[in-house]
């Protein structure tokens, strides 16, 4: 009689184990989106990048760069952005739209687009960069790439970006450098950009 009370007490307990609050089913959670570069304008805000400064190399090459593209509809540059790298500086021009064709050039000064007027401006060397069809305004006219036309930068080696021009379907950006140094010119997507990098 006895073995058959704790018997059945045994099996209470069970019963009443198995109608207590069962655990909660496992809930997975997707990772949150990783922060986008900074799309700052060029009024002293950093260029961000995604890898750290000192595992990136500096460019070894002076050679000018000339992109030919199917001459369709004008990129439009919202901002240029820069900063400073390490061992070389990066000077970001982001677009709305694809870059069609451009040009990376020495040149012996910088000079206003349309009136071929010197920009008064020193440096110790120039890289004047080129972008067709391109615009840095609205179809209304308003500006989109603003301020300017020269920003001092504070970098090691590119001193000046310059508004160098924005017309009749051609945007030109000036990089006021202190010496002449290697470079290296990379189109990216996600946004749209042209990333030019000058060796300190």
């Amino acid at each position: 009689m006895r073995s058959s009370r704790i018997g059945a007490l045994v099996v209470g307990l069970a019963v009443l184990a198995g109608c207590g609050t069962s655990a909660p089913p496992a809930v997975s959670v997707a990772p949150s989106a990783a922060p986008s570069a900074s799309t700052a304008p060029a009024t002293g805000a950093p260029a961000s990048s995604a890898t750290p400064s000192a595992a990136l190399p500096a460019p070894t090459s002076t050679k000018e760069v000339e992109v030919e593209g199917d001459l369709g509809e004008a990129v439009l540059v919202k901002t240029v952005r820069f900063a400073d790298q390490g061992s070389f500086d990066r000077v970001v021009i982001d677009l709305d739209g694809d870059v069609t064709s451009y040009s990376v050039r020495w040149v012996d000064e910088l000079v206003q687009d349309g009136s071929g007027e010197p920009i008064e401006v020193k440096g110790g060397a120039y890289l004047q960069v080129t972008l067709r069809p391109a615009n840095a305004h609205t179809d209304e006219g308003k500006p989109t790439w603003t301020g300017g036309p020269i920003f001092q930068t504070e970098l090691g080696n590119v001193q000046n970006v310059v508004k160098t021009g924005d017309f009749e379907g051609v945007v030109g950006v000036g990089l006021v450098l202190d010496h002449r140094a290697p470079f290296s010119v990379k189109e990216l997507t996600g946004p749209n950009r042209l990333v030019i990098d000058v060796a300190h």
